[in-house]
């Protein structure tokens, strides 16, 4: 049952006006169970000055493209109802123009844009007014017989409104069916949702959760939970076994939803995903269509059900299930876009959003981590929403017309046009190793500033957590994930790419950055010394990059690598034997791999620094004293040596040759590889040649 969380000490100490509605708004978003990301509004009525002091009756409704758990005050819009309240009595009145009167009935042009069923909130004389989508409102809605159920449930009391797309048309009917009910206290409606009402805010917000209760009692007296959905066909995965087989499978999904715009991915694994994809009847309760207007903009009309048997644990098969089946889904949906196209419309991405996988879960797509995970949310929601219509009765969706009508509706459509256009890095991922350090952290920033996801890769997991914290904490939950991983041990960097394509679905960029440094005369080199070097910028940048390359050529949609060279690649630096020869290893490694990528589109290319001191931990250790010895100078000396050896008398800092990372792995240079760059002020001995 829906709890009511209410709390009157702290609704007594909000300041009254809208921050009533910000505390209400925010209560029914917490619930996703009552209402979806995103979708639902909330609203009230108030007295205000307008600019020229007169007294003015003004609505506060949610804003378009906000999310009622998170909203605040300014995301809400204030209309002068005065000016609104006359449409009613007009016929009709498309959407554009509805859209263009409400902008002139803004009392603060500075406004977010009104919420497209901002009418349905000005018709109804009650103060407060809350929209919502609630899951045992719509399995009443969506069940074929959920209008009669209605009655056994609420008697008189209910309005029924049959399926319309929000707007002008809706909202009339809707008040119109309010005023000749006079014993009306909700409305439910058809596919759609359920509108409540009250005097005061706490009295709204109370009528909701009594109302959505009162369906979920009536639904779970009639629920057998041995039956749902058919009962269950086959069995769930362990988790271990699940995600040994995910992190194969979602690179080779990731390939094939990725088009012309790469995707990112997640999945989910809960128990209600996991009875329904697992169940009897989900292959074909799954493709009924949509539960509610909301999920469809999100998860497509249908998700792709993988028809697989998880206890054969056969891998290949699932792989060749899952690249066919998506094909198919690309195909229908070419088809069904043809089918009822306007002029004008230009399709969407066609892969899907939801790909159900029988004792696996659900794997769902989308820009970045973040849309990816609301439409594995409202999925979880359509589920809940099956269950409840097929206990009352059978589960109806909109027509496929009507979804297309939804999914292509003109103002989702200009809301989509208002977004910024997508930086450099958008729907890439980036996987940067010795990540916590100087030129790993700043490349980590660099990118995530452009729009990537980054996997922090260090052996110090305490400061790659923390560079990720600091990244989350600025662009998002999800954006940086932090790992552990010692370059030279094969099991870990095996399990870090896995982990990142659980995490992500995948790799676009690596760079191969993770180092050391020591420094002796080659007569005083020992072997452990050598093979230390060798072990981490030989090894260690081979291991990487062949897991990046493994994980890239499964995704077929190419891939960028950066070694992190150094001048001493090019260059016999004094006293470095171990460390110059094996940088000039990595430079080398890096143009054979160019050689072998080029035909799976994959680049690799080197930037080659010279005495990156900010930040670095290889300069914080005996490196600095063994360089200052080398040059017969005092290691405070070494910044101002290195300095004025340069050309251009400059010293080089992290977020230099993190440009130069960011311009490799760039649109900027895709038609170049096998290539090096160098990054050291100019030092006229390591010029390349």
């Amino acid at each position: 049952m829906v709890k009511n969380n209410w709390d009157t000490v702290n609704a007594s100490q909000v300041t009254k006006g809208v921050e009533e509605l910000v505390y209400r708004s925010n209560l029914i978003g917490s619930d996703r169970a009552v209402c979806n990301w995103g979708g639902g509004n909330t609203s009230m009525k108030t007295t205000e000055k307008d600019f020229r002091g007169r007294d003015i009756e003004v609505m506060w409704v949610k804003g378009s493209g906000s999310d009622l758990a998170t909203m605040k005050a300014q995301n809400f819009t204030g209309l002068n109802l005065e000016d609104i309240r006359p449409l009613i009595e007009r016929e009709e009145m498309p959407d554009e123009e509805m859209v263009a009167y409400l902008s002139h009935c803004m009392i603060d042009s500075k406004h977010p844009r009104a919420s497209i069923e901002t009418l349905l909130h000005a018709f109804l004389p009650f103060k407060h007014v809350d929209h919502t989508h609630p899951d045992a409102i719509i399995s009443l809605c969506c069940a074929d017989n959920g209008r009669q159920l209605a009655e056994e449930i609420y008697g008189s009391r209910f309005v029924w409104v049959p399926y319309v797309r929000p707007g002008f048309t809706l909202s009339k009917m809707i008040a119109e069916g309010v005023r000749n009910n006079p014993y009306a206290e909700l409305v439910l409606m058809e596919k759609h949702g359920l509108v409540t009402w009250g005097e005061t805010s706490e009295e709204s917000f109370a009528k909701t959760i009594e109302i959505i209760n009162e369906a979920e009692q009536y639904i779970n007296g009639k629920v057998d939970e041995k039956s749902v959905f058919g009962g269950q066909k086959y069995e769930s995965l362990k988790e271990e076994e699940a995600a040994s087989i995910l992190d194969k499978v979602l690179p080779v999904i990731r390939g094939a939803v990725s088009d012309d715009k790469k995707m990112l991915l997640t999945f989910d694994r809960a128990e209600d995903v996991l009875r329904f994809v697992n169940s009897v009847q989900a292959p074909e309760l799954s493709q009924v269509g949509a539960a509610c207007p909301d999920h469809l903009v999100h998860t497509k009309r249908v998700p792709l059900y993988i028809d697989w048997d998880p206890q054969t644990k056969d891998v290949e098969a699932l792989i060749a299930s899952v690249k066919e089946g998506i094909e198919r889904f690309k195909a229908e949906y070419k088809e069904y876009f043809k089918r009822n196209q306007h002029e004008g419309d230009l399709m969407f991405e066609p892969a899907p959003r939801v790909i159900l996988i029988p004792g696996i879960g659900m794997v769902n797509t989308g820009k970045d981590v973040a849309n990816s995970r609301v439409s594995g949310a409202l999925y979880q929601r359509a589920i809940a929403v099956m269950k409840g219509s097929t206990t009352l009765g059978s589960f109806v969706s909109l027509s496929e017309n009507e979804s297309y009508n939804v999914e292509y509706w003109p103002l989702e459509l200009y809301k989509l046009s208002l977004a910024p256009a997508e930086a450099e890095f958008s729907r890439k991922v980036a996987f940067v190793t010795g990540g916590a350090g100087g030129i790993g952290s700043e490349t980590c920033r660099r990118f995530v500033s452009e729009g990537a996801h980054v996997v922090i890769a260090d052996l110090n997991l305490e400061g790659a957590e923390m560079v990720a914290a600091e990244i989350n904490e600025k662009y998002g939950a999800g954006r940086a994930l932090a790992v552990k991983m010692d370059v030279t041990k094969e099991e870990a960097v095996q399990a870090a790419f896995d982990q990142t394509a659980l995490t992500f679905g995948g790799v676009d960029i690596i760079v191969n950055n993770a180092g050391l440094a020591t420094s002796s005369p080659i007569d005083e080199t020992t072997l452990q010394e050598w093979n230390l070097n060798m072990n981490v910028l030989g090894t260690g940048y081979f291991l990487v990059a062949r897991e990046a390359f493994k994980q890239m050529k499964q995704q077929g949609i190419g891939g960028n690598m950066v070694f992190i060279g150094s001048k001493n690649s090019v260059y016999a630096g004094k006293n470095a034997a171990a460390y110059s020869s094996v940088k000039a290893l990595e430079t080398h490694l890096a143009r054979c791999i160019a050689s072998e990528g080029g035909e799976y589109g994959i680049r690799v290319n080197s930037v080659l620094p010279d005495a990156v001191l900010q930040g670095s931990a290889i300069w914080g250790s005996r490196w600095r004293e063994e360089r200052a010895a080398a040059y017969g100078i005092d290691p405070d000396q070494l910044e101002e040596h290195y300095r004025k050896r340069t050309t251009l008398l400059v010293n080089i800092y992290p977020k230099d040759i993190a440009e130069s990372i960011a311009f490799f792995a760039s649109s900027k240079s895709d038609r170049t590889t096998g290539c090096m760059l160098t990054v050291d002020g100019g030092v006229p001995a390591a010029f390349t040649r």
